[in-house]
């Protein structure tokens, strides 16, 4: 396939996605189920502004758009916080699905101008950018709809592979020595700014998880009263636990025994990864259990790295595309998958599930690499780097294939909680 057709076949997928998860009445649409989030039409009409300012037109803010100027300035998320966009007065979801089409159908046909061999090209990374975009809101419209209170809209889930419990609390070796961190766009030509540019660097010699850490394990820092000693948590952790009432993961029971996940009240799966906790709560969690969190080179090092090739795999297991037989992505499941589901998306290393279910803590701030160098959208990384972030790496089950690679870093506040996040731990040697 050409990467117009591949382009093409990856963006209707995206819509397709998106639309099902806008395909509620006006008034669920409009609502706002957390101040946290965006009520669900604000991020669809915001996919299409944001799709048409970058393919149609040229990433000039200046120059005119379909939508008057006042209404375009609705869906610029640095003017506008989470919080108030409930109140700003939106496009219809009637108004925004015609827009978004209409913004769709010229995009596809500029695709048909695009060169075939655009893949590495400026022109064609914008076309990838915008996918991810998109398949990034997708996941955030997820995050929205968990934390929905009312009877279920989504159902349960597909089903998930058997997983083997035994795995848990079992680690794997990394020997230190240099390895290529990041990527470069001969090799991932759709990669983000804040991946690049690929480097050398050293890694003292650690061990890794070789799977995430379960609610079972989780359960057992409960009961022996984690939440309730300050020793385990950073002072500012500890403050943070204090004040927000913490006691257990977000959407927990309070028996520990059971969660309320996308409206459905279910028993708590001991055997699936823990998530939807907070950067402090793996913190402690880590030292609790005698370990740390791994920094994201060394979570790096531990996805891509083939120590017999002494080169990156492009996946933890090798070549071969992502598949549901290797890893959980895609969203259809709604669930993390239970761990040791996936033995044959090991890496070189051993570890498993590091692509998809649980987006995982690091302990590392988000900083640019060496050689550092803004995209087309310069606010996409660089409003964020030193600020009070920590990196996740990983993806979750709600990510999408297209946009997942052992190099994409994710961040967040070190308190947030409504996201698909859980923890996999690291020890020095």
């Amino acid at each position: 396939m050409t990467t117009a057709a591949i382009l093409a076949r990856d963006l209707t997928r995206a819509r397709d996605r998106t639309l099902a998860l806008v395909n509620f009445d006006d008034v669920e649409l409009h609502r706002q189920y957390d101040p946290l989030m965006s009520p669900l039409v604000w991020d669809l009409a915001h996919i299409g502004q944001q799709e048409e300012l970058w393919l149609l037109r040229g990433g000039d803010p200046d120059r005119p758009g379909m939508l008057p100027a006042d209404v375009e300035g609705l869906y610029d998320a640095f003017t506008h916080p989470r919080a108030s966009r409930v109140d700003l007065p939106l496009l219809t979801p009637e108004q925004a699905r015609k827009y978004c089409a209409t913004v769709r159908s010229r995009v596809y046909d500029q695709l048909e101008n695009l060169p075939g061999d655009a893949d590495g090209s400026a022109e064609g990374f914008v076309f990838g950018l915008v996918l991810s975009h998109e398949h990034q809101h997708d996941e955030t419209m997820l995050q929205a709809l968990n934390l929905r209170a009312g009877p279920p809209l989504l159902g349960t889930g597909s089903p998930l592979p058997a997983g083997r419990s035994d795995l848990a609390g079992t680690s794997v070796l990394v020997p230190g020595g240099e390895f290529v961190l990041g990527v470069n766009a001969a090799d991932e030509p759709f990669a983000l700014d804040n991946e690049r540019p690929a480097h050398c660097v050293d890694v003292a010699t650690f061990r890794i998880g070789r799977v995430p850490v379960t609610n079972r394990e989780w359960r057992a820092f409960i009961d022996d009263g984690g939440y309730r000693q300050p020793r385990w948590w950073s002072e500012r952790g500890w403050r943070h636990c204090l004040q927000a009432g913490l006691s257990a993961p977000e959407f927990w029971g309070p028996d520990h025994r059971s969660r309320v996940r996308f409206g459905c009240v279910e028993e708590l799966p001991d055997d699936e990864p823990v998530q939807h906790v907070s950067y402090f709560e793996a913190q402690a969690y880590a030292a609790w259990a005698g370990a740390r969190l791994p920094t994201e080179i060394e979570w790096e090092k531990a996805c891509a790295w083939d120590p017999a090739l002494g080169a990156r795999r492009r996946y933890p297991w090798g070549s071969a595309q992502v598949s549901p037989q290797l890893a959980n992505l895609d969203g259809a499941a709604l669930r993390p998958a239970p761990i040791g589901a996936y033995p044959g998306g090991a890496s070189a290393y051993g570890a498993q599930q590091l692509l998809g279910d649980v987006w995982e803590w690091t302990s590392s701030p988000l900083r640019p690499w060496p050689g550092f160098h803004p995209m087309i959208y310069q606010r996409y990384s660089e409003p964020f780097f030193d600020g009070d972030y920590r990196v996740l790496r990983g993806g979750s089950w709600a990510v999408a294939r297209e946009i997942l690679r052992p190099s994409f870093r994710n961040w967040d506040h070190p308190y947030r909680r409504q996201i698909f996040a859980g923890v996999r731990l690291a020890w020095d040697v």
